[in-house]
C-alpha cells in the first residue's frame, strides 16, 4: 500500500483522520496501524475509504494494489 498517496488524498479531502477512523469503526490505534502499514486494510474498509475520499478505481489501485 502506498500510504504517502493515501495521506495526500486524505489531506486534500479536508477530512480528519479521527473522522475517517470512526467511519471505518477503527480505534485511533487501529487506524494508525493501517495507515502505517502495520496491518492491512480489509476490502470493506477500502471501499468505504474510496467513497469517503471520492477515489476512482485508478486512484484506488495506485494506493492499495500496486507495489
Amino acid at each position: 500500500m502506498d500510504n504517502i498517496r493515501l495521506v495526500d488524498c486524505i489531506h486534500k479531502s479536508g477530512l480528519k483522520h479521527k473522522y475517517i477512523a470512526g467511519q471505518l469503526s477503527l480505534s485511533k490505534q487501529g487506524w494508525s496501524n493501517k495507515i502505517n502499514n502495520r496491518t492491512e486494510f480489509k476490502l470493506s474498509e477500502i471501499k468505504r475509504l474510496c467513497a469517503l475520499l471520492n477515489l476512482d478505481s485508478k486512484q484506488r489501485d495506485h494506493i492499495f494494489f500496486e507495489d
